[in-house]
Parts: structure tokens; C-alpha cells; sequence
């Protein structure tokens, strides 16, 4: 297969992750108190959306470098 057709199929298995988690989440820890040997910390939880427009836009993409690959070669 061409690398057209091989970046389409990268960009509709990325577009369906993009769609199915709909984003990143992870944890952060920081310090909140301390006062010589006592220390508090707490735990921040933190989300990096996606919009489900990305998702659609990399499969439409990805759809269409497929299709041009196959009628190419």
C-alpha cells in the first residue's frame, strides 16, 4: 500500500481513540502545607478535552487519503 493509503488508515484508528475517550486525564500532587517535618499535600486532577470535531475531522480525513490511494494505484 502507498504511505497516502498507510497515513489514511493512522488518521481513522486516531480519529475513532479521539472519539472514544473524548480526552486525557491525569494527577497531579503539591505541596499544601509546610511547616518543618509536617507536610500536607494534596492531589489535582486535571483533564485535557478533545472535541469530538477532531475525531470526525481525522476520519473523514483519513477516509479520504484511502480513497485516493486506492484509485491511484
Amino acid at each position: 500500500m502507498k504511505p497516502t493509503g498507510l497515513i489514511g488508515i493512522l488518521l481513522i484508528i486516531l480519529g475513532v481513540i479521539a472519539l472514544a475517550y473524548q480526552g486525557i486525564n491525569y494527577t497531579t500532587r503539591e505541596k499544601a502545607i509546610d511547616i518543618g517535618p509536617v507536610q500536607v499535600t494534596t492531589e489535582k486532577n486535571h483533564n485535557i478535552p478533545f472535541a469530538p470535531i477532531v475525531g470526525i475531522t481525522m476520519l473523514i480525513s483519513g477516509a479520504g487519503l484511502v480513497v485516493v490511494s486506492l484509485k491511484r494505484g
